[in-house]
């Protein structure tokens, strides 16, 4: 169990750290526009917002990366607030922005989540 939970966290860092490179490097491209559904006009302006936010998907990659290679209780305790984090905020972003995060985010999150503290 433990084993499965720690793929699944390892996942969810990548996915996050995915985030941090679309957000902060490849927003205003066609590839950034197709992923977040923006146009062009758009994806100018808020390039500055979407590198912050970008900025804060990378610390949550950290924290999970944290929590995969600290010792216990240090890993379990990083692993459980950072997938909470990402839980809130996913459901947090599927209430005010898209349907899509729920899934996008949340899901992966909450799945992790749940095995974390299965196998803790």
């Amino acid at each position: 169990m433990q084993t499965a939970a720690h793929v699944l966290v390892a996942l969810v860092a990548v996915i996050h750290a995915y985030f941090l490179v679309l957000e902060m490097f490849l927003w205003d491209t066609p590839r950034g526009r197709r992923a977040f559904s923006t146009t062009e006009e758009f994806s100018a302006r808020s390039a500055t917002l979407a590198a912050n936010q970008g900025l804060y998907n990378g610390f949550m990659a950290a924290g999970l990366v944290w929590g995969l290679i600290a010792s216990d209780p240090v890993a379990h305790q990083a692993q459980v607030f950072f997938l909470s984090c990402l839980v809130i905020a996913g459901v947090y972003g599927a209430a005010t922005v898209s349907r899509k995060i729920l899934y996008v985010q949340a899901v992966p999150a909450v799945l992790a989540l749940v095995l974390v503290l299965s196998a803790g």
